[in-house]
């Protein structure tokens, strides 16, 4: 509501203080929650680097590997070896940090398998294909046990950024202007309540005039 569409009456002047006064309590709440994101952001901070740098550190392990493996066998060799899919399923659980809507990672099998479960033959597979594909389901079990962190550490960002940008908005706009209204809407009572107190001024000095001609 602007200083335009704002009528100088006493409801409006009461209903925007109103209002004042609960902008004032709801950026208050904003704020506690900016807070509380901000403290929740760097709780999550050293445990998602810490993840990054274990799954950089088994890529660089993981990739060379590959490549090795590609060079004895070739794409077509590789594809072979891995076929068939293997079906993996894990399960999730929704969740919740101050209002932030995330996903819990409950349970998941065991990545890393025996040479029997992958059902591939040792001799023709070899040790270089056998290396990385340890070396993979390392990686991918990392990649598992971080993905509920990252997914949450970017939800609690963006609810950061979000919040920062509302306390902002009521800060710097609403609360001013609401602040502009009230001020404009008591200068016009003010205003005319001396305009009433002037005329009936001269109302009454008129009838004593009156009066006294009268008499």
């Amino acid at each position: 509501m602007s200083a335009a569409t704002v009528a100088a009456t006493r409801l409006n002047l009461l209903r925007t203080q109103r209002r004042v006064q609960q902008l004032a309590k709801g950026t208050q709440l904003l704020r506690r929650k900016r807070e509380a994101l901000v403290t929740e952001l760097f709780r999550l901070a050293r445990p998602a680097a810490d993840a990054r740098a274990r799954i950089a550190a088994a890529a660089q392990q993981a990739y060379p590997l590959l490549i090795a493996a590609l060079a004895e066998h070739g794409m077509t060799g590789i594809r072979a070896i891995g076929w068939p899919a293997r079906d993996y399923r894990v399960e999730l659980a929704p969740g919740s940090v101050w209002g932030v809507v995330v996903s819990r990672l409950v349970s998941r099998p065991p990545v890393p398998r025996t040479l029997g479960a992958r059902g591939t033959a040792p001799a023709a597979t070899g040790i270089g294909t056998v290396r990385a594909a340890t070396a993979f389901e390392h990686l991918t079990e990392l990649l598992l046990d971080a993905a509920p962190q990252e997914m949450l550490l970017r939800r609690v960002g963006q609810a950061l950024a979000q919040t920062s940008r509302q306390v902002h908005t009521l800060e710097r706009r609403v609360s001013p202007q609401l602040e502009r209204d009230v001020a404009r809407v008591r200068r016009v009572l003010d205003e005319r309540e001396r305009e009433e107190r002037l005329r009936l001024g001269g109302l009454l000095r008129r009838r004593h005039a009156r009066a006294g001609a009268g008499g």
